[in-house]
């Protein structure tokens, strides 16, 4: 993967596409292997070809990947180009998976994303193992929820603990001022007013 990580953010799934997405360039391939043998030695210019389109279909593959994080969802794709998609999880708004028979068979399906963007519903095809991409996404969903339900509730209670803080000092300061108003007109001494003092400011 050659997305840059966030920090604290962690992959918790890559997936690719099915390893069928390479079955008819292999089938050409090897026609073509096949064909070149019995062309003679001017017709292997023709496997040479497919086989390198094998090959590239192959690195296309292996460069096409979704990976789901603890923040997000990442589509990456291309060979020569790089080409990356990023969805969050807080805006994706509802994830669905189709498989066919066959895709029940051999462990393939789409699985669509659709997010709060402009673009609207974002479909994934030919993914291996779509049901679990649908789940660990919805599941880190979940954990992100949680995670800033429970950043709230610190904050919150930060927030509470200073204004405390705040009016604990507050109210300190004007027993300070009363005590010293007292001295100065002679209700207290210097020794009443220091001794007073300590014990407020030790509370």
């Amino acid at each position: 993967m050659k997305t840059v990580l966030k920090n604290d953010e962690q992959v918790v799934l890559l997936i690719r596409p099915h390893w069928l997405v390479l079955a008819v360039p292999s089938l050409v391939a090897v026609a073509g292997l096949v064909l070149g043998i019995f062309i003679g030695s001017y017709g292997l210019l023709i496997p040479l070809v497919l086989i390198c389109f094998l090959w590239y279909k192959i690195i296309q593959r292996n460069n096409n990947l979704w990976a789901v994080t603890n923040l997000r969802v990442i589509d990456e794709c291309g060979v020569f180009s790089r080409n990356a998609k990023e969805s969050p999880l807080d805006k994706i708004n509802n994830i669905t998976y189709e498989q066919s028979v066959w895709g029940r068979i051999f462990g393939f399906g789409n699985v669509q994303i659709q997010t709060a963007a402009e673009i609207g519903a974002t479909t994934y095809r030919m993914v291996e193992k779509p049901r679990q991409l649908k789940d660990t996404i919805t599941e880190m969903q979940e954990e992100y929820r949680k995670s800033g339900i429970s950043a709230q509730a610190r904050e919150l209670a930060n927030a509470i603990a200073s204004g405390n803080r705040q009016q604990a000092g507050t109210t300190v300061a004007a027993e300070l001022e009363k005590l010293f108003g007292l001295k100065e007109k002679g209700i207290l001494s210097e020794e009443e007013y220091t001794a007073r003092k300590k014990r407020l400011l030790d509370s």
